[in-house]
């Protein structure tokens, strides 16, 4: 894995979809600043101590935040009014980024799943 690869994802899209998905980015990396990026099924993923934590993608019509787990969305869906999801990705506008605070949730849920926390 390596951040060069997510670089280069990201400069791929066109905008706002570029813009979105960076700074969600920034904002994930602001919360595990010691997370490994890169690459991972064939999208830009967020690695602490080995472990996939989250997850981003980018579509036509939305862009996505993968938890890399099928029970974290359902674990705070009364959070997640106004996004749509599926069991394991939460979309959201190619135009606004996720929330900190929403991402810090995410990431806490997702974290402790996995025994970072």
């Amino acid at each position: 894995m390596a951040a060069a690869d997510v670089d280069r994802y990201v400069r791929e899209l066109d905008e706002p979809r570029r813009g979105t998905l960076e700074e969600t980015r920034r904002r994930i990396l602001s919360l595990v600043p010691d997370a490994e990026e890169g690459i991972s099924y064939a999208v830009p993923a967020f690695k602490v101590n080995g472990k996939t934590v989250a997850g981003l993608a980018a579509f036509t019509n939305h862009l996505s935040y993968l938890p890399h787990s099928g029970s974290v969305l359902p674990a705070i869906a009364e959070q997640l009014t106004g996004y749509t999801r599926t069991k394991s990705a939460l979309h959201f506008a190619v135009d606004q980024p996720l929330p900190l605070d929403l991402i810090r949730t995410l990431l806490d849920v997702r974290m402790r799943e996995a025994g970072l926390l």
